[in-house]
């Protein structure tokens, strides 16, 4: 549903700005962020969490079945975690691991209770809370080399000596196949993100 938006096509619409220009096309269709957008207009706000819960519901799932990385955590903070739905999932597999979801205020006013988990409210480009796992799902893609840098540093700081970072996030590959159906998920993808996230 969030991708048949009115907001979404307008930016759709701006794609040529970033291309000529290297404009933000969220910006220019609406004058603000994608997520200063998604934390002014409710029904946008919305249909965001409940595309960004279901997507990692379904990829958590998989994640928890084959990957044993959550087994030695304590503490794993989720960076842009949304409304807690990935750690809800974690911490039912791993009750002994504590959850700290950490995303803006205007998102975490959505966030659903889940036991072990904490919600906290703040800015990874100025610090993210301490945990000796950091886990960030489709965050990295949203941002440029600069920024992701910024995001990563904060995560160094804020783990101890053994701590870990786990992304997850799509990758692309060097040359897409127009029969294959996983590359044209990707492609799809990143001129979603092209038109909707600041600093491709």
């Amino acid at each position: 549903m969030l991708c048949q938006n009115h907001v979404v096509f307008k930016a759709l619409s701006h794609l040529k700005d970033v291309i000529l220009e290297g404009k933000d096309a969220f910006i220019s269709a609406h004058g603000m962020g994608v997520f200063e957008y998604t934390g002014s207009d409710e029904q946008l706000g919305e249909i965001f969490n409940q595309g960004m819960t279901e997507s990692s519901t379904m990829v958590m799932k998989k994640v928890l079945e084959v990957y044993k990385g959550f087994e030695n955590v304590h503490t794993l903070v989720d960076v842009g975690g949304g409304v807690g739905t990935i750690l809800g999932l974690v911490t039912s597999k791993y009750p002994h691991i504590k959850g700290i979801n950490f995303d803006l205020a205007t998102v975490l006013v959505n966030a659903s209770p889940y036991p072990g988990v904490q919600h906290v409210e703040g800015d990874m480009f100025v610090e993210i809370p301490k945990g000796d796992a950091i886990f960030m799902k489709w965050m990295l893609h949203a941002w440029n080399d600069e920024n992701c840098v910024k995001i990563l540093k904060n995560c160094w700081k804020s783990l101890p000596e053994i701590g870990k970072v786990i992304a997850i996030d799509m990758v692309k590959p060097i040359e897409p196949k127009s029969d294959d159906f996983a590359s044209n998920i990707r492609l799809t993808m990143d001129m979603f993100i092209l038109s909707q996230v600041p600093d491709p």
